[in-house]
This record gives C-alpha cells, structure tokens and sequence, in this order.
C-alpha cells in the first residue's frame, strides 16, 4: 500500500484556521502560525462571553427589579421573599419587564409579597 504524504490535509487545516482569522490586522490573518494562536484565544474568549451574558442579564433584571420594588416601599429581597411565600412563581426575566412596562401588576405583585411577610 502507498504511503500518503500529509500535505493536502495540512493545507486544509491551515486554511480552515486562516479562514476563521479573516479579518485579523497584519500576521494574525496572514501567518499560521500566529493566526492559530489568535484564533484559539478568541474562541476561548467567545465561549466566556456567552456565560458572561447569562451573568449580566441576570444582573440588569435584578438591579430593575430592586428599582421597582424600592418604588413600592419594598427592599428586593423582601420583594423576592414575599412572592416566594405567597407561591407566586415567576421568573425575574419576567419580573423585570413588568417592572418596566407594567407598573400597575408589579405593585399587585408587591402588595402581595408586602402582605405575606407582614
């Protein structure tokens, strides 16, 4: 059986890497070698990012929450505690947007939880 040199499935590889560098200024889109590097490290940094929108959006749906509630003279964690008692299951994604566009059923929802924790 013939042996089968490497260099068609080197240059696919190569170029399979360049192709993901388009774009990069000077060596890192031009040179394997550097392009490889600048391609793993942004893979790497796009796959923490998309964790660290989980964590931000989080982090904006409270912060709006909080606002809300101290609106209706109660603090967020009281707020949360109050629905947790009064088995009201709504998620804070939720929460926050009605908070932004309907203050009316979040000061039900406040004068619920203020209701089950006094």
């Amino acid at each position: 059986m013939a042996r089968i040199k490497g260099g068609l499935n080197a240059k696919k590889r190569h170029n399979r890497v360049l192709k993901l560098a388009k774009g990069y200024r000077g060596a890192r889109s031009k040179q394997y070698r550097i392009a490889k590097q600048s391609v793993m490290r942004a893979l790497a940094a796009s796959f923490a990012g998309r964790k660290q929108k989980k964590r931000d959006f989080r982090k904006l749906w409270i912060a709006r929450i909080n606002a809300a509630a101290r609106a209706n003279g109660i603090s967020y964690s009281n707020f949360m505690h109050g629905l947790k008692e009064a088995g009201v299951d709504i998620n804070r994604k939720m929460l926050a947007e009605m908070a932004v566009n309907d203050a009316s059923g979040f000061t039900t929802l406040a004068d619920l939880a203020k209701s089950k924790i006094a």
